[in-house]
């Protein structure tokens, strides 16, 4: 086997993954899964933007875990690649020194270990969701798979469509036939010798975390700052005091930023109020301007959505939550909009006894689940007939969906322009005594069976 490396630096935190493959001849055959995965404890990386190389010893523990995963004797020829994103895109617009710092303390870490070190890049947003689209076909083998004599079949399926929502940003990548009337949102791929044209759009400060900063800053605005401020989107009997600089110290709020000090203390009470949450959820997005012929939001080209979609990160997340915590369905849109705003009338003492272990998250699930719903029927424009065609999924198999392996395909040319020779996986002498051993059984299998049908008519005679 063959072992690559790779951290996925997202605005919330790090993931580890590590992927091995068969050590083919040919660098282009074998099929790559994941060997394991190690979440890094603590916030991203971009969150030590006061203290670099506190960002590079977080990341010890996953990689000391990787010096025991991958054998010993494969750690010279393992690569080993840092991606960061959106986390890390703010970063580099609100202070480029403190994000080149970050990543410079990162790479002094990660050259420290006996692995192949290929670089620690920040990912732009139409990287992370063209990568994170190779990933969920590759992985469902839309490209190409291997047939049961080792060679190598384009199957004749569509590609799905992938919707990435992260921390930070949410991305949308799908195959298209329609003009891409915007040249900054098409993305021409040649894979296994199969031309794709695919459309891809990543929307910085429509991540989770960053949606939820967005939303408090236009609740504290509607209601003039004052001390005490009702959060329709928060459980009744769920109340928190807040600095104004956990609200704006993030590029997505700084223009909203009030005259206030930021030391200023400010108290929401949760009211769990999913109409009026919709409401304050819905001026997130600006649904009104377009130069095309037709857009998604905030004056963005989208071609209308067509085929399958699988839809991976806090999608996946918030759709689990309402389908094993809340016991709903979620088919339709009408599902998640009712699914929301049963959330949001459920009081904080009735969702904790559901999930006590989802605590830190749990306030939140209402405008998440409503913003779900806003995004991807008003903003992509899914409907009943092409909403159930979207898959909320973890894993595809055994691995992760995301952008890491795609970004590792890329880096390592495992995935070539053309398609690859149709390359047995077995021996032809091996074939050759396996056939022979099939028509021995079979033979064998059929005289046995004739001399037991001749005994068994003797004994009735």
């Amino acid at each position: 086997l063959q072992y690559g490396i790779v951290l996925d630096a997202g605005s919330s935190h790090t993931a580890m993954f590590i992927y091995k493959w068969p050590a083919d001849k040919e660098n282009d055959t074998g099929v790559v899964s994941e060997h394991s995965m190690c979440d890094v404890q603590g916030p991203g990386i971009s969150s030590y933007s006061s203290n670099p190389p506190a960002a590079g010893t977080s990341l010890e523990h996953c990689l000391n875990q990787a010096l025991r995963d991958v054998p010993q004797e494969k750690h010279a020829g393992t690569p080993l690649y840092l991606g960061a994103t959106a986390g890390m895109r703010l970063l580099n617009i609100a202070d480029p020194q403190a994000s080149d710092a970050v990543l410079t303390a990162v790479a002094g870490t990660l050259k420290t270990y006996p692995f192949d070190f290929r670089g620690a890049k920040i990912l732009s947003g139409e990287e992370e969701g063209v990568f994170g689209w190779v990933t969920a076909n590759y992985l469902l083998e839309n490209f190409i798979k291997r047939g049961w004599l080792g060679e190598w079949i384009q199957p004749q399926k569509k590609t799905l469509g992938a919707m990435d929502f992260g921390g930070a940003s949410t991305q949308i990548t799908f195959e298209t036939r329609d003009t891409i009337e915007n040249p900054r949102n098409e993305v021409m791929l040649k894979l296994y010798g199969q031309a794709y044209k695919v459309y891809t759009h990543s929307f910085l400060c429509y991540g989770r975390d960053q949606v939820l900063k967005r939303l408090l800053s236009k609740l504290l605005q509607a209601e003039s700052y004052q001390e005490t401020v009702s959060n329709p989107c928060w459980p009744m009997g769920y109340n928190k005091s807040l600095l104004l600089s956990s609200i704006y110290d993030s590029p997505c709020t700084e223009k909203e930023r009030p005259s206030l000090a930021l030391n200023t203390t400010v108290t929401l009470v949760g009211t769990g109020n999913g109409n009026l949450c919709t409401l304050h959820v819905s001026k997130l997005f600006d649904f009104t301007s377009c130069s095309f012929s037709h857009c998604s939001f905030d004056g963005v080209f989208q071609p209308m959505v067509s085929g399958n979609f699988i839809a991976f990160s806090a999608f996946f997340y918030t759709v689990d939550f309402i389908q094993t915590v809340m016991g709903r369905p979620v088919h339709l849109p009408s599902n998640l909009k009712d699914a929301a705003e049963t959330i949001c009338a459920t009081s904080w003492s009735e969702l904790l006894l559901k999930a006590p272990k989802l605590e830190k998250r749990l306030p939140d699930y209402c405008a998440v689940s409503i913003f779900v719903y806003l995004l991807t029927t008003k903003g992509y424009s899914f409907n009943n007939h092409s909403f159930p065609n979207i898959a909320f999924q973890k894993k595809a198999g055994e691995t992760s969906i995301g952008w890491a392996l795609g970004y590792m395909l890329n880096l390592t040319n495992m995935i070539p322009a053309e398609k690859p020779s149709s390359h047995k996986s077995m021996l032809y002498g091996y074939w050759v005594i396996l056939i022979l051993l099939f028509v021995v059984t079979t033979l064998t299998s059929l005289a046995t069976a004739v001399c037991l049908l001749r005994h068994s008519k003797s004994s009735i005679i």
